[in-house]
């Protein structure tokens, strides 16, 4: 999901993510923010970012198809709160440093989406937010259908980067409007089925971090797709 004028090339500094394909593929790049006479700074936050949501997700995924009795709704807030929230803030903050406007704009979507998911499951069940038992489905249906639409959203956006994170997305989306049909009809299989879909993009995070994680250690580049627009 991550990975300026005077950029340097990606063969100098490693950084292969969301904002370099980008801007091989778009002839306007961002504004880089080092002063004249300053190093331009480099670096790739997937690498902190890309991890971090796979944790979250494969956490998750677990509880959605059933790994942990229903009752244990909470059992993905740990990690989830913890290394995946904190984990995809630290990732926004250095793609903002970076000027990668588009990897930074990434990162704070999802790191919104676990903090306020961790928000949500918690509030529920200590009645942090004067929720009653009978406004809890609507509370879970407004929060999905939020989140739906602002992916989607993002999606849309994402068909000029590399195509491995426009299906990425879409899979997300997908993941989301399950859950949330099974939320809203009490259809568990429909639940559970988000979570193998969830999986589905697990894999997809993992072969973005094996391809960061091989450019940052002198390896050959994965290729990620060609976007879908030009």
């Amino acid at each position: 999901m991550s990975q300026t004028t005077d950029r340097p090339s990606e063969q100098a500094t490693g950084n292969h993510g969301v904002d370099a394909d980008h801007s091989a593929a778009h002839p306007h790049p961002d504004v880089s923010v080092a002063s004249p006479g300053e190093p331009v700074p480099v670096g790739d936050p997937g690498m902190i970012g890309v991890p971090a949501f796979m944790i979250g997700s494969i956490a998750l995924g677990l509880v959605l198809v059933g790994f942990v009795p229903a009752t244990a709704t909470g059992a993905s807030i740990p990690i989830i709160m913890t290394a995946t929230g904190i984990g995809q803030l630290i990732a926004a903050v250095w793609a903002a440093r970076l000027a990668e406007n588009a990897s930074a704009a990434i990162f704070i979507i999802f790191a919104g989406f676990w903090l306020s998911y961790a928000a949500l499951v918690l509030g529920l069940t200590h009645n942090w937010f004067g929720i009653t038992a009978a406004d809890a489905l609507g509370t879970q249906e407004l929060f999905l259908t939020s989140w739906l639409i602002l992916i989607v959203l993002l999606t849309v956006v994402s068909l000029r980067l590399p195509l491995a994170f426009t299906v990425l997305f879409a899979l997300v989306d997908v993941a989301l409007l399950l859950v949330l049909l099974g939320t809203a009809n009490g259809d568990t299989s429909l639940t559970r089925a988000g979570g193998y879909v969830v999986f589905a993009f697990v894999l997809v995070g993992a072969y973005l971090f094996l391809n960061g994680m091989s450019v940052a250690t002198g390896g050959r580049e994965y290729p990620l797709g060609t976007p879908v627009l030009h």
